[in-house]
């Protein structure tokens, strides 16, 4: 059944405030397909396809394989036909690795036009000047999800082109469980009475701070403050953050597996071939779930105990940068700025699955669940300290749930993130 994006805007209004970098957001709704001769409360208004060379190019693009690589291709054929002068090259450079390239490629010449990456590595990509500012930012805010708009806004300027949202939700087996639980209380009473010596009520990657951040956010308890930007106290080891870590730990109860054992990977493993009941992942995952035949489908995170609606998980905004060193930058927006029309952001879901960073409707029985969790999603920080993050909450996560002293755990997360 078709589901509208358009129906989480406002929803994902309601925690505009915890989102990073608040911008203006323009009060005159455009199309996605509309002319790149934009309207714009910015006097220095832009008309990209007035300035276009008429010379023949090529530009550079880095992206992911498996799926990203299919896109811009057929992506980069469809703005060719537009404009035969622009030829578009893909080369394969993984989305995790884009910012640490762009910082050797960029300066040596021999780097992208435009390139990938998750926004969370935005801080650090304009801190070390590497990305060019979003042209008409009034003009693409109008055209993508709130949440986007504000996740690729860093010190109120807007970087990049949002091509994609993300989060996560509960997948659960319809075999197992014909209704996901609202509760994590249902989870762990399921779990109890479902579990045998080879399968499991619920699994998740527990030493994955991406997933594991859930348990620390209630009560408005964000990591680096209300919009993601305090880089001096970054809540992970405040008195709400133990306290849901503590719940995070009593999970054992119905998961007794070490952290070793709960690599993402493994809980794939584990859903795929029904040892699992309920697993947190992404629509990343639907592809290869369909494919084994698996009767599931897709819920708001469960709430936690004392609490009245999901938890906040992280939402994650793929972004197409315009590097600093561009030769072609008017050409390069004006790619980024194609991909955002409708008719890309179609395409770009049915060949990588991906949701939409704008309002476009897409075909999938599965959106709806992870719309709903994004309402209460938030953009995963991107100032620089973000980057210590990861492997300082991976660690204490893993030592929290085999059992490890939990505020001694995240006091050192807390160090570890801050130190210079």
């Amino acid at each position: 059944m078709k589901k509208r994006i358009l129906s989480v805007v406002m929803a994902v209004t309601l925690v505009g405030t915890m989102m990073t970098g608040c911008g203006k957001k323009s009060d005159d709704k455009k199309d996605s397909t509309s002319s790149t001769k934009t309207e714009s409360t910015d006097s220095k208004t832009v008309d990209l396809e007035s300035k276009i060379t008429k010379d023949d190019i090529t530009l550079k693009v880095w992206e992911s394989a498996n799926g990203p690589d299919k896109f811009i291709k057929q992506a980069g054929d469809a703005f060719t036909k537009k404009y035969p002068n622009i030829k578009i090259e893909f080369v394969n450079v993984e989305v995790g690795d884009s910012t640490s390239q762009i910082a050797l490629d960029g300066p040596a010449g021999v780097g992208p036009d435009l390139f990938a990456a998750p926004h969370d590595k935005l801080g650090e990509l304009v801190t070390g000047g590497h990305v060019l500012p979003t042209v008409n930012p009034d003009d693409i805010k109008s055209k993508v999800l709130e949440s986007c708009s504000k996740a690729v806004t860093y010190d109120n300027t807007m970087y990049g082109y949002p091509v994609s949202a993300e989060t996560y939700a509960l997948f659960y087996n319809k075999d197992y469980i014909k209704e996901a639980p609202k509760s994590f209380d249902d989870v762990v009473k399921f779990s109890k009475e479902f579990n045998t010596k080879d399968r499991y009520g619920f699994m998740m990657d527990v030493s994955s701070g991406y997933y594991t951040i859930i348990f620390t956010t209630a009560d408005n308890n964000r990591l680096f403050g209300a919009n993601g930007t305090d880089t001096k106290n970054t809540n992970i080891n405040s008195a709400a953050s133990v306290e849901g870590m503590k719940f995070f730990q009593s999970l054992r109860s119905v998961l007794d597996i070490s952290s070793a054992d709960l690599t993402t990977a493994t809980c794939d493993a584990a859903f795929l071939n029904k040892k699992a009941a309920m697993y947190i992942t992404g629509l990343w995952n639907v592809s290869q779930f369909k494919e084994a035949g698996l009767n599931f489908g897709v819920a708001p995170i469960p709430t936690l105990p004392g609490q009245n609606t999901p938890p906040a998980s992280f939402a994650g905004t793929r972004t197409m940068f315009v590097s600093a060193y561009s030769t072609h930058p008017n050409e390069a927006n004006l790619f980024a700025q194609f991909l955002l029309s409708d008719e890309m952001q179609k395409l770009r879901f049915e060949v990588t699955g991906a949701l939409p960073s704008v309002n476009v409707e897409v075909d999938s029985p599965y959106v709806a669940g992870l719309l709903e969790q994004l309402k209460y999603a938030y953009p995963t920080p991107s100032i620089p300290q973000m980057g210590k993050y990861w492997d300082a909450m991976n660690a204490a996560s893993a030592n929290i749930w085999d059992g490890a002293d939990i505020q001694k755990e995240l006091d050192a997360c807390n160090t570890a993130i801050l130190a210079q």
